[in-house]
């Protein structure tokens, strides 16, 4: 009995949560420029700072040639996905990735990351 009043309980607490709309990919074009065009570029092959996001979805991290990464990242294991990015972009770096190069105090609207990602997508 006691399962199902928590089950219940958080049913009814994320039915009250605001639900985010899909992302979309121009708003995430503007969200690129403000938050990441500084330091990475979308175009193949164009490092700067930080290396190209050009088809950055499903690549492993730590792997574009000619990038000095850091060894957390160089040893992270992940592969860049949606879920991915969310859990690294959400928080600031130093939380997500002690010890990276990259100083980044994350993208804490929920929404403008889900449109960042949509943007993602398009870059292939």
């Amino acid at each position: 009995m006691k399962k199902w009043f928590c089950l219940a309980g958080m049913l009814l607490a994320a039915a009250g949560a605001p639900a985010l709309a899909a992302g979309d990919a121009r708003v995430g074009a503007k969200v690129f420029s403000a938050e990441c065009s500084e330091c990475h570029s979308v175009k193949e092959g164009r490092n700067k700072k930080g290396p190209s996001l050009f088809a950055l979805l499903g690549r492993k991290a730590g792997t574009v040639p000619e990038v000095d990464y850091s060894e957390p990242l160089r040893k992270s294991g992940w592969v860049w996905n949606e879920e991915t990015l969310r859990r690294y972009l959400g928080k600031a770096t130093k939380e997500t990735n002690p010890g990276s190069k990259m100083k980044y105090d994350g993208l804490r609207d929920a929404q403008a990351l889900e449109d960042l990602l949509a943007y993602f997508n398009t870059v292939k």
